[in-house]
């Protein structure tokens, strides 16, 4: 309490003397209730701050006029109403420059002058389009509109002032100011100050899954100085202000103040902000006020809706719609010209024309004419087809198999829905290291203690034993299942209607998300997966932590086999770090709260505790005196831990708990029971391999055994087990897997977190028992400092320690420098350099690394830091820099403890995929955050590197030395290039590796990208690593990540795809081309952020090379066949204009004319563009090389587009001068003569799509059948029954006479032949001159022929030595049965 009082104290001497510091800072000083008037006079920036007073208060007048710009808290995420939907859809679509053209041509038509045919025919093509677009617009519309209604209704208690009692509202009848009451595993229904929690720490826990996909406990801290804290909350008598900033979107702020009537004022942080669609966990009761609600929350505002991105191939098509535009102008200007010239060389007509019109101006009504007459030639119904063809192209995309999760039951997520046929072309990778090439999945493996390396072999043992397990059951090799159990929270097992609701306050999505989402919040966020958690212990230091429970043994100088004792105080304070610098919650199924149990009765008392203080001795330490050695291996607080009598590693243990202990521990603790090693520091000045060997070479030794340390070890076996089913009961929410996999380590070596508050922390500690150690500060991890601390006091000793992990780039530069004693120097300067040779063989093995440190404070400096601090925390204004700057004051001359080595392995199949891109023609790049060591090992563990591959590390000290460095490279590059080419060395390399530039791989740190990335120096980086088969990046920040990509997609004008899985990829995601997220450990920051989401790397094998390449490629030939079909009808129309003097005359009537395109030929295109399949997906995942292939031979280039075009125009003449000589000197009409021409070319365009489409199904069929179908129908209807349908024309009985004659038949089969016979030849040349998709096509079906018949000799022989050759692991020729049986 003197604590929270000196807060307090300062606080208000802040608000005192620092007025000048902002809008939130009192003008005058010091607030009184003489002053309160002035306060709440606008005296202050305007626009700045929000002003909320309770609802039901005495404040109601200045309630009644601050709320009304408030917004209510119902949510509407629909663009339309009823009364709305038509204008403004209509609005909305005529932004579409297509729109606009063709509403033109619907009003030009009305003009007398230049009508070409009926007013309302020309309408028809339009209103189609507008209501097939609405009608969609209208269901997504709906869909919103439900989920908003059920967001809406949801039903949550708040305060009424007239009843003095909760009553049941619904979310939308949420206001400002409202008193909230949520219990547990209820949604948050608006941003709310915390005011009161039935936690008698005033402390609330939420969960932020529905926020951003963390599934981690997060707390929450009611706001302080209170009326009612501590007690009963009586909203009545809550007479203070809040003022607080404007909404805004960034999640992790909130800066504002609370006003007491007494004119105290309170300052307001993040901390005490409870966020919309977070959920309340292990809280009985909270209580809040809202800030913020409906529109105004955080959560609204980050609701950025469906992203929107322009594919390469809409940008192409755009550039070839203005050619069509421009084949427009021309072909009119011709008709315009044609028909001047017609007309001022008649003479004498025999029929009535106008004779008063002057050439010029019937040429100029005629251009217009021929505009409507060949609007057809701009493909209005292109842009619709291609949204309908996208979403069938998502619809398989989105129900694939092979790109679903079961383990997560989820499936890939497509956001953006406009640019799948960029997956196609994909040039360049960018991917994240941790959590995307990895697991995320941390596993403690090994660790450094007073620069002693110690393997846990057994460790490694047992995660091998676990991979082949999980192999076994899942019958390939894929990650470890969460073997986490599946025991939950009392407080989380509650049944609550409200708590099953999926809350879509971000975005109307899919079921399918809801499902998702669902599935994230049911997992546990504790990162405890079984092999997280049963950390083996190594026998060498469970060995050296036995001394500390035996009196009668000496502690030594460590020269004869026994641990110093400041290797002991380095030991426990290694692990007491692990336990207590962490932000873990704890809890258990008997402590659902996360409340620090009562502390059990320690196991010493301190009689006995004060005894073994005085057996230890220091004396090989006396001489260091200095303050950095006294304040850390002989600091009272590392001498607290250090001996006791033999057998207090036994903890009391609650009286149903059972005794068996798991075999790993059993197995564990006999070997540590034969274990004895000498220990000698000069002995390990080799590293680890020396100090393993002598553990081998000890083992002999160890039998005998004059002291009975393998008694107490098997002792210390026994305890173990019987407590092994306690520690397994306590459930860890760490906020991050490096974390959890930090605790369990202690845990398995006796040191145990068992409980955490604000104030405290309840350790196990091994020799003493349960103690509470007093938590003064937090200094929480972020990406600048790269570390976290934690300040606390030892109950027993009172010393302040400061315990810091982190970086091994930043804590080894922090550390103390050597000074004191010689002796002291030689100790300190060996164990900084043995930590630093295991940190580098740790990062070559692909472990994450972490270093622990200490520091303890002196009085005297920890009260000048503390008035700092508490300056810092009750700042309203800069208040994160001034934490950082206290933080970094305090994390200064610290005592290197040792360093971890954390496993995280790579996901499944990740080396094949990337085997793939690569033979696929696409540059993997890797931008990750790890050091340098560690990023080359997974790179070649995942076979972006291999062993034959030439590293070209860039790390300089200078701008200058990067730029001559870069130079140099270039040089070495170049002649390497050379060299790799010759003769002897292509004979040796693969034809993947043939085609890259040169084999080289290109390595930069993150300090050396911030030079390499400037104007001066980028050309020349990018020019060096587009020579490079690989980049890889390490210790990259976020923005340099973005930086990158953003380069290579500017300066090279390539296709990028970035993947990620983390916040820190958000950047990236969002400036490449494509931007894939991945539903991993760390939230859904990155899922939120990407275009498309999937759960596993292996996934992007898939993706790219099988639907990426089928998308672009249905795409590309839809848009070229809409084209041609287009620009070969319309020619049909321009030639008969040569043959009625280009008046805009018809020879087919109206309805023919427009529905041709927008019905008869429609359909078609859009199943071709959903369904043509070129290669199959085996062929084309077994070789990705034809990935490559289709983009180098691009399909949808400016060159195939007037190919295209050039065969529309050949078709188009064959189609209307074969039926024009054929009918020559004959007496035919012009519609007469128009039937056969309609016939052929629907034929010709139907036949020239089967030519041109790869697959033929039922569906293909059918669809085709109709469209001719459709098309024979409607003509022969229409002559049958139509007399004035077509003014002033008359088409009754014209098709029926045409198609009752063989000549009619003779004309369609001899034009189609003709017109489709240079298409066919020209297809037959390709194929023989290009045959590499065939040929490779057919091995493909070659080499699954061959397997098939190894399968099948392999089954013979199987079934004929079944008896004296069974397939098992000691025969690894053989294969499993699961792939020999052929049914």
């Amino acid at each position: 309490m003197e604590r929270l009082h000196w807060v307090q104290h300062r606080c208000r001497q802040l608000l005192t003397t620092d007025s000048e510091r902002g809008w939130y800072s009192t003008p005058n000083g010091l607030p009184t209730k003489s002053s309160q008037d002035a306060h709440s006079s606008p005296q202050r920036v305007s626009g700045k701050r929000r002003r909320v007073f309770a609802r039901n208060g005495p404040h109601q007048q200045e309630y009644e006029a601050v709320s009304k710009g408030y917004k209510g808290n119902g949510i509407r995420t629909t663009k339309y109403s009823l009364l709305t939907f038509i204008p403004m859809n209509l609005f909305q679509q005529f932004h579409r420059a297509a729109n606009l053209y063709f509403l033109f041509l619907a009003l030009l038509n009305w003009v007398p002058v230049v009508e070409a045919f009926q007013k309302e025919i020309t309408m028809i093509p339009l209103l189609v389009v507008l209501t097939v677009i609405a009608i969609k617009d209208a269901l997504e519309d709906y869909r919103r509109y439900l989920s908003d209604k059920k967001v809406n209704n949801n039903v949550v208690q708040v305060f009424c002032g007239k009843q003095k009692a909760y009553i049941d509202k619904c979310w939308k009848d949420v206001r400002v100011g409202d008193f909230i009451r949520l219990s547990c595993n209820e949604i948050i229904p608006a941003d709310m100050l915390l005011l009161y929690s039935s936690d008698p720490r005033g402390v609330c826990y939420i969960e932020t899954a529905n926020l951003d996909g963390e599934t981690n406990l997060k707390q929450r801290q009611v706001v302080l100085d209170l009326p009612f804290q501590g007690g009963e909350i009586t909203l009545e008598n809550f007479h203070s202000r809040i003022e607080c900033e404007n909404p805004n979107n960034d999640l992790s702020r909130f800066r504002g103040y609370m006003e007491h009537p007494n004119g105290v004022r309170v300052g307001l942080h993040n901390s005490n902000l409870l966020l919309r669609s977070c959920t309340i966990r292990n809280t009985e009761t909270v209580v809040g006020i809202v800030v913020y609600a409906g529109h105004e929350t955080k959560a609204m505002m980050n609701n950025s809706g469906p992203r929107y991105k322009r594919s390469q191939l809409e940008k192409r098509l755009n550039t070839d719609v203005l050619w069509c535009v421009l084949l427009l102008i021309i072909m009119c200007l011709t008709g315009a010209v044609g028909h001047g010239l017609w007309v001022k060389n008649l003479k004498d007509p025999i029929f009535e024309t106008d004779t008063e019109t002057s050439p010029a101006l019937a040429g100029f009504y005629v251009f217009w004419t021929m505009i409507i007459v060949l609007q057809v030639l701009i493909p209005i119904s292109l842009y619709v087809s291609i949204e309908i063809v996208k979403l069938g192209q998502i619809y398989f995309i989105h129900n694939d198999l092979a790109l679903y999760n079961e383990q997560l039951d989820s499936r890939i997520q497509c956001r953006a829905l406009n640019i799948t046929e960029d997956l196609g072309q994909i040039q360049y990778l960018f991917s994240d290291k941790t959590g995307t090439l990895t697991e995320n999945k941390m596993v403690f493996r090994r660790c450094s203690i007073y620069g002693v390396e110690y393997p846990h072999k057994e460790n490694a043992q047992r995660l091998e034993v676990y991979e082949a397990e999980e192999n076994e059951a899942a019958g390939r090799s894929v990650t470890l299942k969460s073997g986490c159990s599946r025991k939950s929270l009392s407080c989380r097992s509650l049944s609550c209607n409200r708590s099953s609701v999926s809350l879509h306050t971000l975005t109307a999505e899919s079921e399918e998300e809801d499902r998702l989402s669902n599935h994230i919040q049911s997992r546990t966020s504790a990162f405890c997966s079984r092999v997280a958690r049963e950390v083996v212990p190594d026998p060498e230091l469970v060995r050296k932590l036995s001394w500390l429970c035996s009196p009668a043994q000496p502690l030594s100088d460590g020269s004869s086999g026994t641990p110093c004792s400041l290797e002991l105080t380095y030991i426990t304070d290694f692990f007491l770090a692990l336990a207590i610098c962490n932000s873990v919650v704890v809890s258990s199924p008997s402590q659902p709260r996360h409340v620090v149990p009562e502390a059990r009765t320690p196991l010493k008392s301190l009689e006995e505790i004060k005894l073994m203080f005085q057996r230890f001795s220091f004396s090989p330490f006396s001489a260091l005196s200095t303050p950095q050695i006294r304040g850390s291996p002989r600091s009272f607080t590392s001498r607290l831990f250090s001996r006791g009598k033999t057998g207090s590693f036994t903890f009391s243990t609650p009286p149903n708990s059972t005794t068996d202990g798991s075999e790993t521990g059993q197995e564990n603790n006999l070997e540590s029971s034969n274990l004895r090693r000498k220990l000698d520091l000069s002995s390990r000045e080799d590293g680890g391999g020396a100090g393993q060997t002598e553990r081998e070479d000890g083992i002999d030794d160890a039998r005998i055994d004059p002291d009975g340390f393998g008694q107490k070890v098997e002792d210390l076996s026994k305890e173990d087990d019987c407590e092994s089913d306690t520690d397994d009961e306590l459930l860890y929410e760490a906020e991050s897997p490096d974390e959890a996999a930090l605790v369990h380590a202690a845990q398995a070596y006796r040191c145990t977190l068992r409980g955490r508050s604000p104030e405290s922390l309840l350790v196990d500690l091994p020799g003493i028992g349960s103690l509470a150690v007093q938590l003064l500060h937090i200094l929480p991890f972020d990406s600048n400092r790269k570390r976290m601390s934690v300040v606390v006091r030892h109950p027993l000793s009172g010393q302040l320690v400061v315990y810091t992990k982190g970086a091994d780039s930043v804590i080894m530069d922090l550390t103390e420098t050597s000074k004191g004693a010689e002796q002291a120097q030689e100790i300190y300067s060996h164990v900084r350099e043995q930590t630093q040779e295991h940190l580098d063989s740790y990062a070559r093995e692909g472990l994450r690394t972490l270093c622990i440190a200490k520091k303890v404070l002196e009085e005297e400096e920890y009260e000048v830091w503390l008035k700092r601090h508490l300056l810092a925390e009750s700042s309203i204004e800069n208040r994160e820099e001034l934490l950082m700057d206290s933080a970094e004051r305090l994390e200064t001359n610290l005592t290197l403890l040792g360093t971890t080595g954390i496993l995280d392995r790579l996901q499944e199949e990740v080396p094949e995929t990337i085997e793939a891109l690569q033979r696929a023609g696409i540059k993997v790049w890797v931008l990750t955050g790890d050091k340098k060591e560690t990023a080359i090992n997974i790179a070649y563990a995942c076979k972006l590197l291999r062993p034959d591959d030439e590293l070209l590390t860039v790390s300089c000290g200078s701008k200058d030395a990067c730029a001559v460095l870069l130079q140099e490279l270039k040089l070495e590059v170049q002649r390497g290039g050379d060299r790799l080419m010759e003769p002897s060395a292509v004979e040796s390399r693969s034809e993947s590796s043939l085609s890259s530039p040169a084999d080289f791989i290109l390595v930069i740190d993150g300090c050396t990208l911030e030079w390499a990335l400037q104007e001066e120096l980028k050309s020349d980086f990018l020019e060096l690593s587009c020579r490079c088969k690989a980049v890889i990046c390490c210790r990259s920040t976020p923005l340099q990540k973005s930086q990158v990509v953003r380069l290579v997609r500017d300066q090279l004008g390539a296709m990028t795809l970035a993947v990620g899985d983390g916040a820190n990829d958000v950047s990236m995601i969002q400036v490449a081309d494509v931007g894939i997220g991945i539903s991993g450990q760390e939230g859904m920051q990155a899922v939120m952020s990407s275009d498309f989401a999937i759960s596993r790397f292996k996934h992007l094998s898939k993706l790219l090379l099988v639907h990426g390449r089928w998308c672009y490629s249905r795409l590309a030939n839809m848009i070229l066949y809409f084209f041609y079909k287009n620009v070969m009808y319309v020619n049909l129309l321009f030639w008969y204009q040569f043959f009625c003097g280009f008046s805009g005359g018809l020879m087919s009537n109206s309805w023919v004319l427009i529905l041709f395109n927008l019905l008869f030929t429609s359909v078609p295109p859009i199943i071709y563009g959903v369904l043509d399949r070129d290669i199959p997906a085996d062929t084309l995942m077994e070789l990705p090389e034809l990935y490559r292939a289709a983009q180098t031979s691009k399909i949808y280039v400016p060159s195939m587009f007037w190919i295209n075009i050039l065969d529309a125009f050949y078709q188009s003449l064959v189609c209307f001068f074969v039926p024009y000589f054929a009918l020559a000197g004959s007496d035919v009409g012009d519609l007469s003569f128009g039937s056969p021409i309609n016939a052929s070319a629907l034929l010709i365009i139907l036949l020239h799509q089967v030519i041109e489409s790869h697959t033929l199904t039922w569906i293909h069929v059918l669809v085709l059948a109709f469209s001719a179908a459709s098309y024979f129908g409607f003509v022969l209807l229409f002559s049958l029954f139509c007399v004035t349908c077509s003014p002033p024309t008359n088409p009754l009985g014209v098709e029926t006479l045409q198609m009752s004659q063989p000549l009619f038949y003779i004309i369609c089969t001899l034009t189609t032949v003709m017109a489709l016979l240079p298409r066919l030849l020209v297809r037959a040349l390709h194929d023989t001159l290009n045959p590499a998709t065939a040929l490779k096509t057919a091995q493909m079906d070659k080499v699954d022929s061959e397997r098939y018949c190894k399968r099948m000799r392999r089954w013979n022989q199987n079934h004929s030595r079944v008896n004296r050759l069974p397939v098992s692991a000691d025969n690894p020729g053989l294969e499993p049965s699961t792939d020999t049986v052929v049914s």
